[in-house]
């Protein structure tokens, strides 16, 4: 039996097919090569088409198929890892009505700030554990108010992942994890918020059914298999927002456990069965996959945007289309601290951790006689560290024991320079795993399909790559230059 993941993402869409029995990655493939392009018509937007997000699923499971490595007949159950937070609206013929507004798009803070004061402060945090903010409710007032003929012609609003299951079986189906991310879950009451649909004017209509993470979410349409050389009726077993997909991948499903990715955003992710919250909403809380009403994990996540694509600007305008290790390689070159060049890397939007402030990217210190591309390249890593451990000073407020971080051995966790900076600002050991979100998509498939009868069970095919601890001698260092990055920040 084998089981295929889906990895959504902003820059590519890649595919896993994993074997059941021995939980290896049969094979791998992502769609398109280059990265995916964002959409931005205006500052602070970000779009991506749905159309092309379900042609590159197809172009990427085709290529998989082509590495005639696996029967595809053979594919048991499919499951969905998706960029979190981006609004997809269909019609009653389940057409895209508009491109999605994708995770890191900013137009809707105001809508959101203007709900949180309607629905006011202590009932918006203590019910929903988060202010409407950006999230996937805002984007929607947005279309509501700016695009009157598209929001009336709206039948549902979905989560990118929602898209490519409806594509994949013709059913539209969300879940409380998936809802609570859209900040449209009242947690208090187990049900969708009765005063996010009030403050906003939405009608209860327009949320899709709701059914738990881990079950049938509808069966292959026999046209869908066909192209795709898979049998017919195979169910879709599971959907999750990337992060929380990312942490179950990980195996972080218990209180305590805390997860890491660093792909086009950054971000930490852990787990408690605390309902809790950021008072000032810089970090949020959302249902992890394994919530449920009686046993409650909620998943606290601090995001960072301006991560990997920070890299990848880098890569385009400074580096002349070098590879990701040889940009690794330059950074090594360089001591610890750039020789004094520090970098803010909050150009992808509106930051939560700021609140909401969309206040650009920045360099501070750089000299033109000292300073070259090694020293960007490395002042970049830092910065970004850095910014995520502004975000993890916030979650230990909230009482959060941050120890180990365990995170795929992928993206910006394949520089020595980034894992050992992570490791000796944030004071955590860093654990690197053989795994990405399109293989913990198939896995959790096979948790959905009841291939595996236990969480344990669908993980013994996880290993360890490495283990980076921190060092007592760097790490006063790089609490050195923590400090005066935060210093030098301007919010």
């Amino acid at each position: 039996m084998l089981l295929l993941g889906i990895d959504l993402g902003t820059s590519s869409i890649k595919v896993s097919v994993v074997d059941a029995a021995t939980q290896e990655c049969i094979a791998s493939a992502q769609y398109p090569e280059s990265e995916a392009e964002i959409i931005s018509l205006q500052p602070g937007w970000a779009e991506q088409s749905p159309d092309t997000w379900w042609a590159y699923t197809q172009q990427a499971i085709l290529k998989a198929n082509n590495t005639a490595k696996y029967n595809p007949k053979d594919i048991v159950a499919i499951g969905i890892a998706y960029q979190m937070h981006g609004l997809v609206c269909v019609d009653k013929n389940q057409n895209p009505l508009r491109k999605s507004i994708i995770w890191c798009d900013s137009r809707a803070v105001s809508f959101g700030e203007k709900a949180f004061r309607v629905i006011g402060e202590k009932e918006s945090l203590s019910h929903l554990l988060n202010s409407p903010g950006n999230f996937t409710a805002a984007k929607l007032a947005w279309v509501q108010e700016n695009e009157p003929s598209v929001f009336e012609k709206i039948d549902k609003v979905m989560l990118p992942g929602d898209f490519i299951a409806m594509k994949l079986t013709g059913d539209i189906t969300t879940s409380i994890s998936a809802l609570s991310e859209g900040i449209f879950w009242d947690f208090k009451n187990d049900e969708v918020s009765q005063d996010v649909m009030k403050a906003f004017g939405f009608n209860s209509n327009l949320i899709p059914d709701i059914k738990d993470v881990f079950t049938a979410h509808g069966g292959l349409k026999k046209d869908i298999a066909d192209a795709l050389s898979m049998k017919e009726g195979i169910p879709v077993t599971y959907k999750s927002g990337d992060q929380p997909n990312n942490a179950l991948s990980l195996n972080v499903l218990q209180p305590g456990e805390v997860a890491a990715t660093a792909g086009t955003s950054g971000v930490v992710y852990g787990v408690t069965d605390k309902v809790t919250y950021d008072p000032l909403s810089r970090v949020n809380s959302f249902a992890h996959v394994n919530y449920t009403k009686k046993e409650k994990r909620i998943g606290v996540l601090l995001c960072i945007n301006g991560t990997g694509i920070l890299n990848s600007w880098l890569r385009k305008n400074f580096f002349n289309g070098l590879s990701y290790d040889e940009i690794n390689a330059e950074a090594a070159k360089i001591e610890i601290g750039s020789d004094g060049l520090l970098l803010y890397p909050f150009g992808n939007g509106a930051e939560r951790v700021l609140q909401n402030k969309d206040i650009g990217a920045a360099m501070q210190g750089l000299q033109f006689n000292r300073h070259h591309r090694g020293h960007v390249a490395r002042a970049a890593q830092e910065g970004i560290v850095f910014s995520l451990n502004y975000g993890m000073d916030v979650m230990k407020q909230m009482g959060m024991g941050l120890k180990t971080v365990r995170a795929g051995y992928a993206n910006m966790f394949l520089s020595d320079v980034f894992t050992s900076s992570f490791a000796n600002t944030t004071g955590c050991v860093v654990e690197l795993y053989n795994t990405d979100g399109s293989i913990g998509a198939a896995r959790a498939a096979g948790v959905g399909a009841k291939v595996y009868n236990s969480f344990a069970e669908s993980f013994k095919g996880m290993k360890l790559i490495k283990r980076v601890e921190p060092k007592t001698d760097v790490q006063h260092r790089y609490a050195e230059l923590y400090e005066k990055w935060k210093q030098g920040m301007s919010v």
